[in-house]
């Protein structure tokens, strides 16, 4: 149904969908959908200019949701829905002020960026960066073998330490998928920080622990701790103000010479600076990044991008067809629910 005065509900969509999509909004009799389909996120002036008189908007992590945009779009707006786990894009405060709901897709690419995660890991300790290098720029044939050339520390394989340990910053969903595809490399340790005014919980940890009887150790510990023994670290908590750079030079220094850093997070919870320095000192081994600081604007001078141990992908972690669709799908969905006020399949709730 449209609104009691017949007038169809206006639908802003900062980009495509798809077109396996976007008929869930398109087809509906009652939604007026606008949408930009020009390459790349859409101009900030081409959104304000059709959001005005907006029921919904579904947007992307390049779109600044804050209160001129709410303002924009007037009273008539009732959901934000972004095709993304994050929302550090959207001004909370602001939402919550204004009673607008806000849909996003946590789950669907839990395995997407666990998989990339293990991946990183494995490149940044097989130098893989470097080597490929070597293939790429015809270096190979004239390349002289040599016995430890190009060797890196294997992450896997319990025999190669006593206690093998796997440290994560942030321990939801995606953490303990990357935890349950590292146990079969011989990992039987796993240490966690996560919100420090929750308190611990032990039978979480002892559920960890039933379901992956070779695992030897879960346990909670302050940031440092985790540092200091861990073989690699995975950054995975939500990005924000309160954990912006929580991996700095003190943390950096705390690690150990062959461990490994992998971001798959948000790039505001690495000081890159402190990170390269970290690895044109050698205080770790290498590092795996999906995310930065600052990013897209990451160019070839990056101080990260510049180091030889250092992989940096231009944030694909959900990057599968399967969960670009799956999230894409949910978007839509949660775009239907929220203007036509009924429970949506993924609402984060925003206190006011």
């Amino acid at each position: 149904m449209s609104t009691s005065s017949g007038k169809k509900y206006k639908i802003v969509v900062t980009q495509d969908l798809g077109k396996d999509v976007m008929p869930i909004l398109l087809d509906r009799p009652d939604f007026e959908v606008v949408v930009w389909h020009g390459t790349g996120p859409c101009p900030r002036s081409w959104l304000l200019e059709n959001a005005v008189g907006a029921s919904g908007l579904v947007v992307l992590l390049g779109n600044k949701m804050n209160a001129e945009t709410f303002d924009t779009a007037g009273p008539s707006l009732k959901v934000v829905s972004t095709m993304s786990v994050g929302y550090d894009h959207v001004d909370l405060d602001a939402l919550s002020q204004r009673g607008i709901r806000l849909g996003h897709t946590p789950d669907i690419l839990t395995d997407a960026v666990a998989d990339i995660s293990v991946m990183l890991a494995l490149m940044a300790s097989r130098n893989a960066k470097q080597t490929a290098h070597i293939v790429e720029n015809g270096e190979w044939p004239t390349s002289v073998w040599a016995p430890y050339l190009f060797c890196g520390p294997q992450i896997s394989s319990s025999w190669i330490k006593p206690t093998p340990t796997v440290g994560f910053i942030g321990f939801g969903r995606i953490a303990q998928a990357t935890l349950s595809r590292l146990i079969p490399f011989g990992y039987t340790h796993c240490l966690y920080t996560t919100n420090p005014t929750s308190p611990r919980d032990t039978a979480f940890e002892s559920g960890i622990l039933e379901k992956h009887p070779t695992l030897k150790e879960v346990k909670r510990v302050d940031l440092y701790s985790l540092a200091k023994e861990s073989d690699v670290v995975f950054v995975l908590a939500p990005g924000g103000d309160k954990t912006r750079h929580i991996v700095n030079e003190t943390f950096l220094k705390s690690m150990k010479k062959t461990a490994v850093l992998v971001n798959t997070s948000r790039g505001t919870l690495v000081d890159s600076d402190a990170l390269a320095k970290a690895l044109k000192e050698g205080w770790i081994w290498g590092a795996g990044l999906d995310v930065v600081e600052g990013e897209p604007n990451v160019g070839a001078d990056h101080p990260l991008v510049k180091e030889p141990r250092c992989i940096v992908l231009p944030h694909i972690g959900s990057a599968t067809n399967e969960t670009r669709l799956g999230m894409a799908t949910l978007t839509a969905k949660n775009l239907v629910a929220g203007v036509l006020g009924e429970d949506m399949p993924a609402e984060y709730k925003v206190s006011k």
